[in-house]
């Protein structure tokens, strides 16, 4: 469910060792979102699931820079093989 779509992609940006404190929140937000059940209380989901957004906005903004496959990476490598062959 949502809550283990949120750890995958806490998981994925690393960040969880950077601020594990909203790394929590954003778990818990998430599980409460799995436990409202899906026709009630609308209104309850909405603001759940706004929080949720709010908190995992601020996570990515933390998640330290991805270094591989970038496009210098890709170049650097499309290079050392014309080098190389």
């Amino acid at each position: 469910m949502i809550a283990d779509e949120i750890r995958a992609e806490l998981d994925k940006l690393g960040v969880t060792s950077v601020s594990p404190g909203l790394a929590a929140v954003a778990l818990k937000l998430a599980a409460a979102l799995d436990a409202i059940p899906t026709g009630d209380a609308p209104t309850s989901q909405a603001v759940v699931a706004d929080k949720l957004t709010a908190v995992m906005t601020k996570l990515r903004g933390l998640a330290p820079p991805a270094t591989e496959g970038d496009v210098l990476d890709d170049l650097a490598d499309r290079r050392a093989q014309r080098r190389g062959a």
